[in-house]
């Protein structure tokens, strides 16, 4: 850990925010750094000490869990190995040099450590000094990130890589667990804002892929109103201006951000949820300000920040995301509010299985429009990919990689699942690459190297207004 704080400079300064949603978001996911999903780097796993089971991910060593709970005592240390390497500062000039401006890191509620039950739940630690390097690199490649809270406790969907627990018994949508989730929203808003490594941050995407189901998610419209309130508590703590909300909190407590949110906890304009969140926020800061070296950020320095500061962005997936009557996020937006929504037509769902239905498909698709005329607006891709249910041509998969470029670019824009695949025999070589890679889909052609432009900028024009049914897709990356 000692060679993860040397070299991050630390200051009083506060971090600004980058994106005020002018610029359009070409960006990739960072998946399996800071949460792994070992189909997508088979070899690498077992060589970590994981098993493979494709069919079913919680029937053997299949998962972070389940690899902590198996090697207890050397799970630390396998994982720094893995984080250290998996994502570097070659990728990072990579991605620059591809012109990508802003990538999304997905999470577990883990990498904040308090969180974390130790008798009954089991998870790598030491994954925070890992995040704090690569924003801290990301930000000196002007590079832009989204906190993604990918993997929430209790686990938020049933059987799947990535809760990083892979269990059909799911336990998010109970007080206890959503209460774990407002803690790590305070923390990482209050990172966000206060540790100068976090400068590239610009938005905190709440849960990726809950149950589609509304009623099998209950509670989780109240959730996403607590999730705004305690990311706002935060910033009015800070200074930071909040539409239609002040805070008032002592002198006395002027350079010391700990005791001001402390002080925040107990003011009545929050809800109960969210001044409990706040509080229980507060140790668990001060740890981490004392375990990398944050204290005097956190407890003996200036931290208000100017009125006219921006805030982050609260991130949601978009309400056409789930069914049967599910709650809209925008209805619980109070200050700027983003939206996501993931589409992968390899798993189904979406069109027939050939290159034709796939181009009508995408080229008519109308998620931007849909989701703006109920308020969830702006709206961008944050995952996609190039994978489909047939044998993909290389002619192809140009005309696939253009079409979904030119129809996300229509809201606020995209990120690619994901930015890098292992390349080994397991994957068959660049077989797994070739479509989920992003630079290798630089590499090989398929995505221009200039990502606001297209090979074809005329790709979808024999597809638009072509007749095509319009199905419920399954728009998640299932067990590989």
């Amino acid at each position: 850990m000692k060679n993860l704080l040397a070299g991050l400079v630390l200051s009083s300064t506060l971090v600004t925010r980058a994106w005020a949603g002018a610029s359009k978001i070409y960006g990739v996911n960072l998946g399996s750094w800071l949460l792994l999903e070992p189909w997508m780097l088979p070899q690498g796993w077992l060589d970590m000490g994981g098993q493979s089971c494709v069919a079913d991910c919680g029937s053997c060593i299949g998962t972070e869990s389940a690899f902590a709970k198996a090697y207890p005592d050397t799970v630390d240390a396998t994982f720094a190995k893995h984080w250290d390497t998996w994502f570097t500062q070659d990728d990072i000039n990579a991605l620059k040099a591809a012109g990508i401006n802003t990538v999304r890191v997905p999470l577990g509620y883990w990498i904040v450590e308090a969180l974390v039950d130790r008798s009954q739940e089991w998870y790598p630690r030491g994954g925070l000094g890992y995040l704090r390097r690569g924003l801290n690199w990301l930000q000196d490649a002007g590079i832009q990130a989204i906190l993604d809270h990918h993997a929430l406790p209790g686990v938020q969907s049933p059987n799947q890589m990535f809760t990083g627990n892979c269990t059909s018994d799911v336990q998010f949508y109970t007080p206890y667990n959503y209460h774990r989730a407002l803690v790590w929203t305070a923390v990482m808003t209050a990172l966000s804002h206060l540790d100068p490594n976090f400068g590239s941050v610009f938005a905190i995407e709440a849960i990726n892929e809950p149950i589609m189901n509304a009623t099998q998610t209950p509670g989780y419209g109240t959730f996403q109103k607590n999730f705004v309130s305690t990311m706002r508590a935060v910033e009015l703590a800070l200074g930071i201006s909040v539409p239609s909300m002040s805070l008032s909190v002592s002198a006395s407590l002027s350079n010391n951000f700990t005791a001001t949110l402390s002080a925040a906890s107990l003011n009545t304009i929050f809800t109960g949820e969210v001044q409990s969140a706040l509080a229980d926020a507060v140790p668990i800061l001060a740890e981490i300000g004392v375990q990398y070296g944050l204290q005097t950020v956190l407890e003996a320095s200036p931290f208000k920040k100017p009125p006219s500061c921006a805030p982050l962005v609260a991130n949601f997936m978009d309400v056409n995301w789930q069914y049967n009557n599910p709650s809209n996020p925008a209805d619980a937006a109070n200050g700027p509010q983003a939206y996501d929504n993931h589409l992968y037509y390899n798993f189904g769902g979406v069109a027939d299985a050939n290159p034709t239905a796939y181009m009508i498909s995408i080229c008519n698709l109308n998620r931007t429009q849909a989701d703006a005329a109920v308020g969830d607006s702006p709206l961008w891709f944050g995952e996609w990919g190039l994978p489909t249910q047939f044998n993909a041509t290389d002619d192809f998969l140009y005309q696939w990689a253009d079409a979904q470029k030119f129809t996300y670019s229509k809201g606020a824009g995209w990120l690619y699942w994901n930015f890098k695949v292992e390349i080994s025999d397991l994957t068959n070589g660049t077989a797994l690459a070739r479509q989920w890679s992003y630079l290798e889909g630089v590499k090989l052609g398929y995505l221009t190297k200039d990502p606001s432009q297209l090979n074809n900028a005329n790709v979808c024009a024999p597809y638009i207004n072509t007749n095509s049914s319009t199905r419920r897709a399954h728009r998640r990356r299932f067990i590989h």
